[in-house]
């Protein structure tokens, strides 16, 4: 069962944000041999989805989720929802973080 992980992005800004990934005693995975895709969409049944850039670190059993600001600005403000799958290097995907983003709208242009 994934873990539920809502986020907060603020439309027109670069995004970052690092997750530490562990099992339910704890222990840091071991992300070896495992790459990660995640997207987000207004709706689950949306066809339209932007893709979060994703970067595992194998050494600190965390993945970063990231947009720039190009990316962001293009958002319309709302709620979505997004995922994160892991895929191992014998091509089986988990499902490892879902949740909802919440995109907030910008001022400044």
């Amino acid at each position: 069962m994934a873990t539920r992980v809502n986020i907060i992005l603020d439309q027109g800004t670069d995004f970052s944000t690092t997750i530490n990934l562990s099992d339910s005693s704890g222990t840091n995975l071991n992300l070896t041999g495992y790459s990660a895709n995640s997207q987000m969409r207004k709706t689950f049944s949306s066809s339209n989805s932007t893709a979060f850039t994703t970067a595992l670190s194998v050494a600190n059993s965390t993945l970063t989720l990231s947009m720039n600001n190009a990316v962001t600005a293009a958002l319309s403000p709302g709620r979505y929802v997004y995922d994160v799958e892991l895929k191992s290097s014998s091509n089986a995907i988990s499902r490892i973080l879902e949740g909802l983003v919440t995109v907030t709208p910008e001022v400044t242009k």
